[in-house]
């Protein structure tokens, strides 16, 4: 589908809809307001907005002080600062005392190309899900998106909520519901599943319609949901496949990949997985979206040569 997007944005959009219908929000910054793309919601509620300057942790302290005093909280700044520079403040200020902060990491996974290690972010779901009391959360295209943020703004406790730092276009129509913990089958196959998270969902998306085209029927789901998540759904879709395939702009271990696995192996499921992600012991190159996920073999034209060889060889 069309009508692409750049996340934050509509980020942006949901926090000025969600004060305008009597949400008490707050938006904390780190001298990152062209990363979140601010500047509308400065415009409507110019006395609405505290920047901390370029302190992660007093970002997130402050956060945890006005959920404390009642309001709504949502940290805006890059994921790979957010995660690695706060880590104490999320556990402990955040996590560990609950209090009613949504963190939204930007610009994740290695949306920053030729920047680098620095700023890739390649390991905030394996980290906040080592946090324990957090929903995690990774849309893969704006309508999804702007329904997961309006669920979370609603709900009280922490919220880590993952955005990509491209454009995406949409997935879904308008009769898509977002529901915590539920996985999301987009396509549905029978020779082996593609599994991805957020912007990778549209990696499995085009891989899978190119597989059609060599009669290979490849299944898509998109985990949307990583904390809470339905096991027991993604147990039953797997189940239908003889071979599985994560996919993910994060690293193998702590990710989407991590988290199938153990759902497979706690089902005693004997399906084939491989998980195709950032190796253990490597970082994510500097380059451009495109060379990066090529590099590492989570682009649309890899994962059909990864879907074939096991295709093949499963058929010998």
């Amino acid at each position: 589908m069309s009508n692409a997007q750049h996340l934050a944005n509509v980020m942006v959009t949901a926090f000025i809809d969600a004060v305008n219908r009597g949400i008490d929000l707050i938006p904390v910054v780190a001298d990152s307001t062209s990363t979140a793309k601010i500047a509308p919601f400065i415009k409507a509620f110019p006395d609405r907005l505290v920047n901390v300057g370029i302190a992660e942790q007093t970002l997130v302290g402050t956060a945890a002080g006005l959920a404390l005093a009642g309001k709504v909280a949502v940290t805006c700044n890059a994921a790979p600062f957010l995660v690695s520079r706060a880590n104490e403040q999320v556990k402990v200020d955040v996590c560990y005392n609950n209090t009613n902060v949504k963190l939204f990491g930007l610009n994740a996974g290695a949306s920053y190309g030729p920047l680098a290690s620095t700023h890739h972010s390649i390991d905030d779901i394996a980290v906040m899900r080592g946090f324990g009391n957090i929903e995690i959360y990774a849309p893969s295209c704006p309508l999804e998106c702007r329904q997961i943020i309006d669920y979370a703004l609603e709900h009280q406790g922490p919220v880590y909520i993952r955005l990509d730092g491209k454009d995406l276009p949409q997935l879904h129509d308008e009769n898509y519901r977002f529901k915590p913990g539920q996985i999301d089958p987009l396509r549905a196959g029978h020779d082996i599943a593609l599994v991805a998270m957020g912007s990778t969902v549209h990696e499995a998306v085009n891989a899978a319609m190119q597989l059609a085209e060599q009669d290979i029927s490849a299944g898509v789901i998109a985990i949307p949901s990583i904390r809470p998540c339905d096991t027991q759904q993604l147990r039953n879709l797997l189940n239908h496949y003889p071979a599985v395939i994560t996919l993910e702009e994060h690293n193998v271990s702590g990710g989407v990949g991590s988290l199938v696995a153990e759902v497979l192996a706690e089902g005693g499921c004997g399906i084939p997985l491989l998980r195709l992600g950032i190796p253990d012991g490597e970082y994510a190159i500097a380059g451009d979206r495109a060379s990066t996920r090529a590099h590492h073999g989570i682009d649309a034209a890899s994962v059909v040569n990864s879907a074939v060889r096991i295709c093949t060889g499963a058929s010998t």
